[in-house]
C-alpha cells in the first residue's frame, strides 16, 4: 500500500485564492488577513463565511488580533475567545492560535480558554512556538491542553533552514501532537521536510498583485494572493516524495 502524503495546507487571504488553492491540490486551508505585511491576522467574518461556502476542504481560521509579540492583555484574549467562537459558528473546521506568558512559556490560562471556545474543533498552535528557546516543554503543555498540532519553521526564517529543531520537535511530539512545517516553504523543500517525519507542510504559495491605493490606502504596495502554479508544484512534490518512497520499499 502506498503511504499517504503529508497534508498540504495553504494559507489564503481571499475567496478566489481559496478556490484556486483547492483546485490545485490543497488538502486544507488556513484563512487569514494581511499575511505578507504582518505574518497574518484574523480575517473578517464575511470573508470566512464566503470561503467556507466556496470550498469543500476544511478551513482553519487564524485568530490573531494584532501584529507583534504573543503576550496578550486580558482584553486581547477576550477578543480572541470571541473570534474563535465566531469562527466555529461560521463553520470553520479549526482555529489557529497562540499565546505566551511574560517568561516565554505558554499562557496556559489563555490557551485553555481558546481551546474551550473551539468546542471540539481542531486547534493549531502557530509560529509563536518559534520564539521559545526550547519547543519540547511547550509541546508537553500543548498536548495536555488538547491542542491538535503545531505550525513551526524550526525557529528559522525558513523551515528549510530549521531542520535540526524540526527533527527534535517531531521526535518529542512522538505522535501526541501533529507537527506541520511552515515558514518560507518552497515546492523543492518538500523532500527534506517530509524526510523529517512532519505530518503536514504549510505554505502561502502567493504572488504579488500591483495596485496603488493612494495616500489613504497603503500607497503602491499592492497585495498578495494565491498562485495556483505554486500550489500545484507543492502538491506534485509531496506526491512524488511518497511515490518514490513506496517504490524503494
Amino acid at each position: 500500500m502506498t503511504p499517504a502524503a503529508p497534508v498540504l495546507e495553504i494559507a489564503v487571504q481571499d475567496v478566489s485564492g481559496a478556490v484556486a488553492a483547492v483546485a490545485a491540490g490543497a488538502d486544507r486551508l488556513e484563512l487569514c488577513a494581511a499575511l505578507a505585511a504582518t505574518g497574518g491576522l484574523t480575517p473578517s467574518a464575511g470573508l470566512l463565511a464566503a470561503v467556507v461556502a466556496a470550498v469543500p476542504v476544511g478551513v482553519h481560521v487564524l485568530v490573531r488580533p494584532r501584529p507583534g509579540g504573543f503576550v496578550y492583555a486580558d482584553d486581547e484574549v477576550e477578543v480572541q475567545v470571541r473570534d474563535v467562537r465566531a469562527a466555529v459558528a461560521a463553520g470553520a473546521r479549526g482555529v489557529v492560535v497562540g499565546a505566551l506568558d511574560a517568561d516565554g512559556g505558554v499562557d496556559t490560562r489563555a490557551l485553555a480558554r481558546l481551546v474551550d471556545a473551539a468546542d471540539g474543533r481542531e486547534v493549531t498552535f502557530h509560529r509563536a512556538l518559534d520564539t521559545v528557546p526550547d519547543p519540547r516543554p511547550v509541546l508537553d503543555v500543548l498536548a495536555g491542553l488538547g491542542v491538535r498540532r503545531v505550525l513551526t519553521s524550526g525557529g528559522a526564517a525558513r523551515a528549510a533552514d530549521g531542520t535540526t529543531r524540526l527533527a527534535v520537535t517531531v521526535a518529542h511530539a512522538a505522535g501526541r501532537i501533529e507537527v506541520m512545517a511552515g515558514g518560507g516553504v518552497r515546492p523543492d523543500d518538500a523532500a527534506p521536510l517530509v524526510a523529517l517525519g512532519v505530518d503536514a507542510v504549510h505554505l502561502s504559495a502567493s504572488r504579488h498583485v500591483a495596485g496603488d491605493g493612494g495616500p489613504g490606502g497603503g500607497g503602491g504596495d499592492g497585495w498578495t494572493t494565491t498562485d495556483p502554479t505554486l500550489v500545484a508544484a507543492a502538491r506534485a512534490a509531496l506526491d512524488a516524495v511518497v511515490t518514490s518512497g513506496a517504490a524503494r520499499a
